[in-house]
């Protein structure tokens, strides 16, 4: 499909705003390397079995975990800002002409791919904080967070040129995909609060609930903006009108989730 080409000032203004964008987010990759403490580990383990030998024969069954690797927390949060970083170089300067060819179709499939990595690592460190450390558990988060992002791409390259019948089918099975990793970390957190003998003191710091509640709004924000882009409300009728608006919600959502997991678990000595 043939799209007008995105006007020269408007060109300008998304190619800075790229750039900075990569600039901020590459700072703050820098800074929480630099400052994160490495104490905190992001270590998830495999729940598997092993047989049990009594005086030689085989006896039974045993549970048991295995740890599959061990990094710092810090490099794993961090992470994220890396890859928006290399998402806002790579639309500011290399893929510029092809972003904005995209844009002018009503598309941004760099933003979606970019998404499936970033806000996954997000999720999954949520879920881990969370107490979620199963990694077959993260994995099957992860899946779900990737699925919701692609069909987002594949919401917006189903509809192109559709402004006026959108088919909301990829839209409605992104929102399934992407409830099941919420309905996980929910269930863990009130299972755990639930429990009857809890020793005092010992419930789930007050920081996580704030974490898993910002970035459970902020990640409903961004499938609002993709509702008020296609039902065309007001400055979103605008299709770079919300392009921006994603720009600003993922550096707020990910500042958010980096500095307040900082401020909970990764400050030095803390």
């Amino acid at each position: 499909m043939t799209a007008t080409p995105i006007d020269p000032a408007r060109s300008r203004s998304l190619t800075r705003w790229n750039r900075i964008l990569a600039i901020l987010h590459a700072l703050q990759f820098v800074a929480m390397i630099a400052v994160g403490s490495t104490a905190a580990r992001f270590a998830p383990f495999v729940p598997t079995v092993k047989p049990v030998l009594t005086n030689g024969k085989f006896s039974g069954i045993e549970q048991t975990q295995v740890q599959l690797f061990d990094i710092p927390l810090a490099w794993f949060i961090a992470s994220f800002f890396l890859m928006s970083a290399i998402a806002h170089f790579a639309a500011g300067w290399p893929l510029r002409a092809r972003y904005e060819g995209w844009l002018a179709r009503g598309m941004n499939p760099l933003r979606w791919v970019e998404y499936a990595f970033s806000s996954t690592v997000m999720i999954v460190a949520i879920a881990y904080i969370s107490y979620i450390k199963d990694f077959p558990a993260l994995i099957a988060i992860a899946g779900c967070n990737v699925a919701m992002n692609l069909f987002g791409w594949s919401m917006e390259s189903a509809n192109e040129g559709r402004h006026d019948r959108p088919d909301w089918k990829h839209f409605i099975f992104g929102c399934v995909a992407g409830i099941a990793p919420w309905l996980g970390i929910f269930s863990l957190l009130l299972a755990y609060g639930f429990q009857s003998d809890l020793p005092a003191g010992a419930g789930i710091p007050a920081f996580v609930y704030a974490i898993v509640g910002t970035l459970f709004v902020s990640f409903n924000i961004f499938a609002i903006t993709m509702v008020l882009q296609f039902k065309r409300v007001g400055r979103w009728r605008d299709y770079l009108a919300g392009e921006k608006t994603y720009m600003v919600l993922s550096l707020v959502a990910k500042t958010l989730l980096a500095w307040q997991v900082f401020s909970g678990t990764l400050r030095p000595g803390g």
